[in-house]
């Protein structure tokens, strides 16, 4: 039994289950590419610069030695956690519109 898709006609189930394999294959393909992708923030005019990769690893962080002051670490460490989320809703930003690219604007409900 083969199965079927609503609303498709009867001769396109075949086509439509091609454009399927290829949207998901193009989906893959995105994913593999933002992931291995980084981003970067910087906050406090360039005080503290965060990279993190499309997987939400940070890879790197830079902090100028002259902000650095023992008596306000609240500020740093305020300026670390926007500068990670930052980088992060970047990364989230680039994975949503490659995902929408590679969907070509197919949608079938209950999957996408």
């Amino acid at each position: 039994m083969k199965a079927r898709i609503p609303g498709a006609p009867q001769g396109g189930q075949q086509n439509m289950m091609k454009k399927i394999q290829e949207m998901q294959e193009n989906m893959e393909k995105v994913q593999q590419e933002v992931e291995a992708s980084e981003f970067t923030s910087s906050v406090g005019g360039g005080a503290v610069e965060i990279t993190v990769n499309g997987s939400h690893e940070v890879t790197s962080v830079i902090i100028k030695p002259e902000i650095v002051d023992p008596d306000d670490i609240e500020m740093l460490q305020d300026l670390i956690i926007s500068a990670t989320n930052e980088s992060i809703r970047k990364a989230n930003e680039a994975m949503e519109k490659g995902m929408e690219q590679a969907k070509g604007g197919l949608s079938i409900p209950g999957l996408f």
